[in-house]
């Protein structure tokens, strides 16, 4: 009897954490550290660590938050305990650290895994297995969200810390990787990365539903977007055919050793990272206000708006920071982003689409905000491959920035910026920033250096390092009037350094 007492009365609830917090994870020093979840409403829930205990009642939409006083970075394997008041048992995170947390994020090089595996057949980073080999980092950990798309904003988003093993680093984000490995060596401190990235993203995709429509550039974007998920809900395509000719395909592939087509695009505009709000809803939103110490953003090559898209990025990227900076209430954490890499146009990636020297200028317009920095990858890009292997030179250029302007560092951490020219009859003298060790021309004479006349028509021009200055003339350009450096999709031989081995930016005098 009292057995079936028991069993018909009400269940006992069970408090739930956040996505983020999980067995082996890092918690950002130095700063308080929101611990969130969920529970019954009213319900008290108590969260301890590393002798400190807070306690907060569940709200009435169930939620719950609690701040942990800031801690000192600390290699001690510690355990993070949740009870609540009505709960079963307590949930326990245990080998957790304390030390340096950094967001990545962004579309496929920023999800590009140190290793080739299945899902990410596109990855795997040059020197692939000496660096799988080598990568025995137990300070070292990651948080992989799992890839995820929606039109409402999200409590959870699949993924756990993974410690940094030869076996747990071939599905890292290589730059997330290399990134804290060399971050954690020169600091000394545990390093945790928190990755949520998602190939083929644009930036309005990473954006909240309120950013975009407080801007009237960007609203129509958002409602082009409703009008398309309306008119799916109304009248929802039938893709049986088609997901049977894929699966007869897929099999067949299989049955030969080779690989299997792509499956068939969902139709719903929801699932499409094109489209406004939806990573921001599905893989940012969860992890909202985990503690971080900055962000690093590599994403670019997908651009919307057409053939001129690139004129709406510097909003879009504008927005996006401080979207996420105010959300985040951290005040103006460091973004740093990643310039795009060379590229060869093709027919199917013509100049107007990919890596197109107007979209490196639009993301250069970053370094007008506060506590941003821009890795130039120009030099390292590969003429058919939008997915560049060498992962390694990006994750240093981000290190030096980040060494640099966010941890105090006396370092150079960019290459030559063009500050301003002078015109001298026929000839233009050019001057930079950052010239540490003076200005380089790497393997020969100074490359892809153009010049234009009073008629505005670029020509290639010769170009000559005097002190921290380039000098660059040509005898069919009269009256010279403009300069352009590296300023092709891919400027193949670009060649202007600094003294410590870092490219400079492509720029144009005549904006």
């Amino acid at each position: 009897m009292f057995l079936l007492l028991a069993a018909a009365g009400p269940a006992l609830a069970e408090v739930k954490l956040a996505s983020p917090f999980t067995d082996h994870m890092v918690l950002q020093r130095d700063r308080k550290v929101p611990v969130w979840g969920t529970a019954d409403p009213g319900e008290k829930v108590t969260v301890e660590f590393a002798g400190q205990k807070k306690s907060v009642k569940a709200g009435a939409d169930g939620r719950w938050r609690v701040n942990l006083d800031a801690m000192a970075a600390a290699e001690e394997s510690r355990t993070l305990i949740v009870t609540g008041s009505a709960s079963l048992s307590p949930i326990q995170c245990n080998d957790v650290l304390v030390g340096e947390v950094w967001l990545c994020s962004g579309q496929s090089n920023m999800d590009f895994t140190v290793a080739k595996t299945v899902k990410h057949y596109f990855a795997g980073v040059t020197n692939e297995a000496e660096e799988v080999a080598a990568a025995n980092y137990p300070n070292i950990r990651m948080f992989t969200g799992e890839w995820r798309r929606s039109y409402e904003p999200q409590s959870t988003v699949p993924g756990t810390w993974r410690v940094c093993t030869p076996e747990n680093v071939r599905e890292f984000s290589a730059i997330g990787y290399f990134f804290a490995r060399d971050m954690q060596q020169e600091l000394k401190v545990p390093f945790g990365i928190v990755n949520e990235s998602f190939g083929a993203s644009t930036a309005e995709a990473w954006i909240s539903r309120e950013a975009l429509a407080d801007d009237r550039h960007l609203k129509p974007l958002l409602e082009r977007f409703d009008t398309n998920v309306g008119a799916f809900k109304a009248n929802p395509p039938d893709q049986t055919a088609a997901l049977k000719a894929w699966q007869a395909a897929a099999a067949r592939a299989k049955a030969a050793g080779k690989n299997p087509p792509r499956r068939p695009a969902d139709p719903n505009p929801t699932q499409d990272q094109h489209n406004p709000t939806v990573m921001f809803n599905g893989m940012i939103a969860p992890i909202i206000p985990y503690a971080i110490k900055g962000v690093l953003w590599y994403q670019g090559e997908a651009i919307n708006g057409g053939t001129n898209g690139y004129q709406l990025y510097p909003l879009l990227q504008a927005t996006l920071i401080n979207d996420w900076r105010r959300r985040w209430d951290q005040g103006a954490f460091p973004f740093y982003i990643c310039q795009l890499a060379a590229l060869k146009a093709s027919p199917t990636r013509p100049d107007t689409a990919f890596n197109n020297p107007n979209v490196r200028e639009a993301q250069a317009t970053v370094l007008s905000l506060r506590h941003t920095g821009m890795a130039v990858t120009i030099d390292i890009g590969d003429p058919v491959n939008i997915h560049p292997k060498d992962k390694q030179d990006v994750a240093n250029r981000l290190m030096r920035i980040a060494l640099a302007k966010t941890y105090g560092r006396k370092l150079e951490y960019s290459g030559p910026v063009y500050d301003s020219m002078k015109i001298m009859g026929g000839a233009i003298r050019v001057r930079f920033t950052h010239v540490t060790g003076g200005l380089v021309a790497r393997g020969g004479e100074l490359q892809t250096f153009t010049i234009a006349g009073k008629d505005g028509k670029f020509i290639p021009a010769t170009a000559r390092i005097e002190q921290d200055t380039v000098i660059v003339s040509s005898p069919d350009a009269a009256e010279s009037v403009a300069v352009r450096y590296a300023w092709a999709n891919y400027p193949e031989g670009c060649n202007l350094y600094n003294g410590e081995g870092l490219p400079a930016a492509p720029f144009r005098t005549d904006r």
